[in-house]
């Protein structure tokens, strides 16, 4: 069965009754919106569920599939329909279903902690698809608890398949696995770094070597080798470029 525009907002009940009012608070989250694209890589984009339209769309091109910002904030959730691959179209409308089932069993104080984070294929300018992250918050709620509108950060993904389908709380320090072969959700151990590994990976990430690196925390290169084994054994990683992109995506740092 096709995949239609619809079927996307089919599991959220936001009703369009906002007020001019209501939508001055909007402003402040597009502006802190547009601030944030310019301190980071990735790519930022809102959605208004109400208006099943996005309200911001920054200029990085990962997300943008050879598109301008402005030409993807217009299409919305078409985008979606024109640069995802078939296969993936159906993975996301069922992350789409399950995601929103998993939030309607939340409170309302922890639908505001929760965000979700999935990977898929989005073609870029040249045709060929890309393997994307893309993590999704929501940020404000309607008079009913439901999201009303919700930050999306989009990067390149760390695995080498789509799904990867995760539920996490940083304020309730868990997170949630959904295992597509059961089709149900799984807790699963929330990784925490030490800040010497976090140091570590941030020196990394930087360009830094690790005799430079130990240098610079004042230690052996044998306890930053240490360290390094400890990164890969609790990231299920092989390197030090994948434990960074891996860290990066699970907001670790």
């Amino acid at each position: 069965m096709k995949v239609e525009f619809d079927d996307f907002f089919k599991p959220v009940y936001v009703k369009d009754n906002f007020t001019k009012d209501d939508y001055e608070i909007v402003d402040a989250y597009i502006n802190f919106a547009k601030s944030l694209s310019k301190l980071t890589y990735q790519s930022i984009y809102l959605i208004d569920y109400s208006k099943k339209s996005f309200l911001f769309v920054s200029d990085n091109p990962i997300f943008l599939c050879g598109n301008s910002p402005s030409e993807v904030q217009k299409k919305g959730y078409q985008h979606y329909l024109d640069n995802v691959p078939e296969e993936d179209l159906h993975l996301l409308k069922k992350i789409n279903d399950v995601g929103f089932e998993f939030f309607e069993n939340l409170s309302h104080t922890d639908k505001l902690t929760h965000s979700i984070s999935y990977d898929f294929h989005l073609k870029q300018s040249n045709g060929k698809p890309l393997l994307i992250n893309h993590k999704l918050k929501p940020i404000l709620l309607d008079k009913s608890s439901n999201p009303w509108i919700a930050l999306c950060v989009v990067s390149i993904s760390s695995h080498a398949n789509a799904g990867n389908i995760k539920f996490k709380s940083e304020d309730a320090g868990k997170q949630f696995e959904y295992d597509l072969e059961t089709d149900r959700w799984v807790e699963s151990p929330h990784v925490k770094l030490k800040p010497r590994e976090k140091d570590i990976l941030l020196f990394s990430a930087q360009g830094f070597t690790m005799e430079q690196i130990a240098d610079k925390l004042y230690v052996s290169i044998d306890t930053i080798k240490f360290h390094k084994k400890q990164i890969f054994s609790k990231l299920k990683v092989k390197s030090i470029t994948e434990a960074t992109a891996l860290a990066i995506e699970l907001s670790l740092f």
